[in-house]
Parts: C-alpha cells; structure tokens; sequence
C-alpha cells in the first residue's frame, strides 16, 4: 500500500461554487501559473503518485456555498484518478481543509475522531479536535483555552484483508503577526502565536500517546509547518512543535518515527532534507524547508516501510523525468511525501 501527504496550494482557487474546476487559462493563484495549468500538474503528479490513499494539505473549501467532497470527486473523475472518494472531517473557516482522497476499491476509510465534545469550557484531558483544550501556555497560573485553526483528520482506514490504520492527517500552523505596528509589536504577535502552535502539538501529542497505549497502528502525516532547526523560536522554547508530536525524549514505545526528522535532528549544520520551495520576491531567490513528514508508530515501523519525498531536483527519478519535474514545480509549493506498507 501507499499512503501519501501533499500540501497543493490555493487548491480551494481551482473550483467553483458548485465543485467544478476552473479548467481555463484564467491565472491561478500561483505565481505565473494558469489554473488549467495547474489542474493539469496536480493531475500528473496525482497519477505518479499513484497512492491508494492521498492526505490533502489546503484541500477546498467546505462551507455553505462549497463543498470539499464534491469538488475533490468531480477533479478526480476529471483527472481519471482511481483515487476517486473523498472523506472531510472537521472542516474550518480558513478555505483550506485536510482531506483523504482514495481508492475505495482497495480500502475503507471513515472518519473517526476520538476525545470529548467539551463545549466552550474546554478540557485538559486532549478534547475531540473541534473543541476547546485547556492549557497554561506562558506558565501564569492562568489557563488558556486553544482551539486548532484546522483540526485534524483522524480516520480508521480498513483493507481488504482486514488491517486496520489509523491516521491523522494535520496542518498545524503559527498565524502571521497581522496588526503589528512595530517590530516589537511582530515580536511579541510572533511569540505568542508560535505558543499556540505549540500547545496545539501537545494536544496531538496527548492523542498520539492515547493510540500508542492502546497498541494501535498509528500514521500521522501532514504539514507542521516547523521542525528541527528552522527558527529562532525553537531556541525560545526549548522544541519544535514536530519534536513534541514525535514525543523526544520518551520511551521508544511511546515515540513515533519520520526519517527525515530523525536526520535533521541529529545535525545543526549542513544539508537537510526539504519538501517545500519559496520564492521571497524581495530577495528574489527561493527558499527550502522541510515542513511536511509521515510519523509512524513502531509496530507500523516494524513492517520496514519505505519514505519517498517527490523532490523535482533532490530526487534523482522525478529531476529525470522531465515532464514530472516540470508538474512538480508547477502544481504546488510543496512537494508529496509517500510511505510505501505492507499491510
């Protein structure tokens, strides 16, 4: 089996209304990039991919008006993919959700969320994700109450011979210092807000540790938007929010395991692995990073599975394949990560 994460930009951008893409030459809301153009590079890197399984970062929008389900069928039944039903959880207010996109003819998946329904009041105990967890973050006495900006996708997914997965599918995120008036004002914004992205890790941290002790094959795959190394706020607070959801520092049955984590963290200087690619306008050059992983239990470790980050230049197959390279920088921001199973 192949499972696969895969952050597409402004995807939600791509869709009508009604869940019809926008199959024109209209731009798209990527730099110099077509929406027909992009649909296309999605299509065909979609079809390389070939997953059974495909968890969407910044999936469209699910709101009134729009519906995520709908809009990622009708693409697939577009684009021919065998990837053809679509399952939403939790959906937010910010026009990206996470979503699974897969072939319901090699598995089952429902979505399959765990906790408490808390209400306004929160809880400590690591709530249902659409509700509200209490957690003092700045060690005031004072608990505050954190709510995720895109919750997580828990799915049960079931094969035909009757294994079963568990997966959470995330995009956490820390919120741009939007209303700052000064440098101090960004600071602080900035700090604040990366608080919260931490506090949310430990909310899926307090999950993740749930399955574990329960013997359940666990997956968790996604965009965290952090990692080993990549700001000055990790020096703040001690860990980024990837090394608390891995659990650092616990007993190995109580951790989990992505290699690419696993190298970043084991060097401070030198190459590193990416998924990503920015272009900074100001400074007119790009910018990598690795912000998105697949972190697996160890009973799911123990089935020796295979990582494979779609990088148009670091992977050599997809820098050789011209028409791939080509799809891969022009679909998205990101590139997919895929684990290769056996289940």
């Amino acid at each position: 089996m192949r499972l696969a994460t895969w952050n597409i930009e402004w995807f939600n951008s791509l869709f009508d209304d009604d869940g019809a893409p926008l199959d024109d030459g209209e731009w798209s809301s990527r730099r110099n990039v077509t929406r027909r153009d992009q649909l296309a590079a999605i299509s065909d890197v979609m079809h390389a991919l070939d997953a059974d399984a495909l968890m969407i970062i910044e999936a469209p929008d699910h709101s009134r008006q729009r519906s995520t389900v709908t809009a990622l069928e009708r693409f697939a039944d577009m684009a021919g993919l065998r990837t053809c039903r679509a399952l939403v959880g939790f959906t937010n207010d910010t026009q990206q959700e996470i979503a699974l996109l897969y072939d319901s003819a090699v598995i089952a998946a429902e979505h399959c969320p765990k906790g408490s329904d808390t209400g306004k009041r929160g809880s400590r105990d690591a709530p249902r994700f659409d509700g509200v967890f209490r957690i003092d973050l700045d060690i005031d006495a004072v608990e505050d109450l954190v709510r995720f900006s895109k919750p997580p996708l828990e799915v049960r997914l079931s094969t035909r011979g009757g294994n079963v997965l568990n997966l959470i599918g995330v995009h956490l995120k820390s919120k741009a210092p939007h209303g700052a008036s000064s440098p101090a004002d960004v600071m602080r914004i900035a700090i604040a807000n990366r608080r919260k992205q931490l506090a949310q890790a430990v909310w899926l941290r307090a999950r993740v540790v749930d399955h574990l002790e329960a013997g359940d094959p666990l997956i968790v795959l996604g965009d965290f938007n952090d990692g080993p190394g990549l700001d000055e706020y990790e020096g703040l607070f001690g860990r980024s929010s990837v090394e608390v959801v891995l659990g650092e520092g616990e007993e190995t049955a109580l951790r989990l395991f992505d290699p690419h984590a696993r190298a970043a963290l084991g060097q401070k200087f030198g190459a590193i692995h990416s998924t990503s690619r920015f272009y900074l306008g100001q400074e007119g050059r790009y910018l990598q990073a690795l912000l998105d992983y697949i972190m697996v239990s160890p009973d799911v470790l123990a089935r020796a599975p295979v990582w494979r980050i779609w990088h148009p230049f670091d992977d050599p197959a997809c820098y050789g394949d011209d028409a791939l390279r080509a799809a891969l920088l022009t679909a998205s921001d990101h590139f997919p990560v895929t684990l290769d199973l056996d289940v």
